[in-house]
């Protein structure tokens, strides 16, 4: 499967234990865990003989337990120039993973982090938008015009913006359909819970896939609820990331 240049292409996680990452994600979504002895404990999970997540240990205990979406790129160099003169500040890289790509780190203008990779040998998730696999990622932030100019300037993104609810929800895309989105942070929103991208899995069945979640050690934050894109739930797992999943209505 290849990505166009500016689209989420894949998606990691950062744990504190990676054996009950396993465990738990292979539990909820039925994935495969496949850790090559000179990864360094990276771990892709596999569904159907394809990559289409992984999870890493945490790198110090300072670092995030958290999910991260990583957007293709073709110059990862040039795109993280972008990011900084956007105003957004590079954590990672650019480096070369092997012969696989060019990986890199950021967080934007408001906090929210966020992945480049320029693929080489990997391209990213070999099935997307299928149940157990990736298939949305969604900003949430405070300043969404600020947002706007933010990523119009390092991917050329563009977004339609709609009222949803008490607050406004966009779609992000470059011509075609959307392939992100972003919720405004109103004064609903907690002010210590800082800007931050989620990432969403698609599921056959939401509610019984958050029950599973629970049994399995996990939290459900936000429990099934219907949104026109279908049903969604966001869900804690035992080590504290935070992801959505979500029966997709089309």
């Amino acid at each position: 499967m290849t990505f166009e240049a500016g689209h989420p292409c894949w998606a990691d996680l950062s744990t504190p234990d990676i054996e009950a990452s396993k465990a738990f994600y292979g539990g909820l979504f039925g994935w495969e865990p496949q850790t090559s002895p000179e990864s360094g404990g990276y771990t892709m999970f596999n569904l159907r003989d394809g990559h289409i997540a992984a999870a890493m240990p945490q790198q110090s205990p300072g670092f995030p337990t958290a999910w991260t979406t990583y957007i293709s790129v073709a110059d990862a160099d040039s795109t993280a120039k972008a990011v900084q003169d956007a105003g957004g500040q590079i954590l990672m890289g650019p480096l070369d993973i092997t012969d696989q790509g060019r990986i890199a780190l950021f967080a934007d203008a408001q906090g929210a982090v966020l992945g480049l990779w320029q693929p080489l040998a990997f391209q990213g998730a070999a099935l997307t938008r299928e149940p157990n696999t990736y298939c949305w990622s969604e900003l949430a932030c405070r300043d969404v015009e600020g947002a706007k100019t933010f990523y119009s300037e390092v991917f050329g993104w563009s977004g339609e913006t709609h009222v949803f609810g008490t607050s406004s929800y966009t779609e992000w895309d470059t011509g075609a359909r959307p392939f992100a989105g972003m919720v405004e942070m109103n004064e609903v929103w907690p002010p210590e819970v800082p800007a931050h991208w989620m990432v969403y899995f698609a599921v056959e069945d939401c509610d019984a896939a958050a029950s599973k979640a629970a049994d399995l050690g996990g939290l459900i934050s936000v429990p099934p609820h219907d949104i026109p894109s279908g049903r969604f739930a966001v869900l804690n797992d035992p080590q504290g990331a935070v992801f959505s999943i979500i029966r997709l209505a089309h």
